[in-house]
């Protein structure tokens, strides 16, 4: 299993009047498909809006308030997978036949997501289980790691690897900064 790690960047175009945070994410995956992404947010919590811890749902629309997510791609094909995680323990995933194309949703079992705070520090952590990911037998994948942060008036903060575009764009495949590559688990 081989992980990728980086630090996430805040849009610079939209307007932020919340904490100064700092945002790492790291991902990892296996060739059986099984991931865990994992991110940390450091700094002023209290300046956010942090969904309390409820029960496990896949939800829609979790990007509208501060969640965490990751897109994932064969880097010869156009089609990718997205999943959304909020500290509440709400989830989503999607799959994309090419940019911003809908395609039939995974059928992928639900991610355990565990969030932990402490002060001024935010931990969430998925793991998704076997065939989640795209097809175990691609060895190279592209990742994007992102996270939306909700301030206490409402506003959003969009991070990510980086931002290609004037505004803020998740599934933009240059924001796919990060490079995978999958080893094999022993048996």
């Amino acid at each position: 299993m081989l992980t990728a790690q980086a630090r996430l960047v805040r849009h610079p175009t939209a307007p932020w009047p919340g904490p100064d945070v700092t945002i790492a994410a790291a991902c990892m995956v296996n060739d059986r498909g099984a991931g865990l992404c994992r991110f940390e947010v450091v700094g002023d919590l209290g300046a956010l809006v942090i969904p309390a811890t409820g029960a496990p749902a896949r939800v829609d629309g979790l990007w509208r308030h501060t969640c965490f997510e990751v897109f994932v791609a064969r880097r010869d094909a156009p089609e990718y997978l997205e999943f959304n995680f909020a500290p509440s323990g709400e989830w989503a995933a999607y799959a994309f036949e090419r940019y911003r194309v809908p395609a039939p949703p995974p059928p992928i079992p639900a991610p355990a997501i565990r969030a932990e705070s402490a002060v001024g520090r935010l931990s969430v952590t998925a793991l998704l289980g076997p065939g989640s990911w795209p097809d175990p037998d691609v060895r190279t994948l592209d990742v994007g790691l992102a996270a939306v942060l909700e301030a206490r008036d409402g506003t959003l903060a969009y991070f990510a690897l980086g931002h290609p575009g004037e505004r803020p764009d998740f599934h933009d495949r240059r924001a796919f900064a990060l490079t995978l590559a999958v080893e094999s688990t022993p048996s």
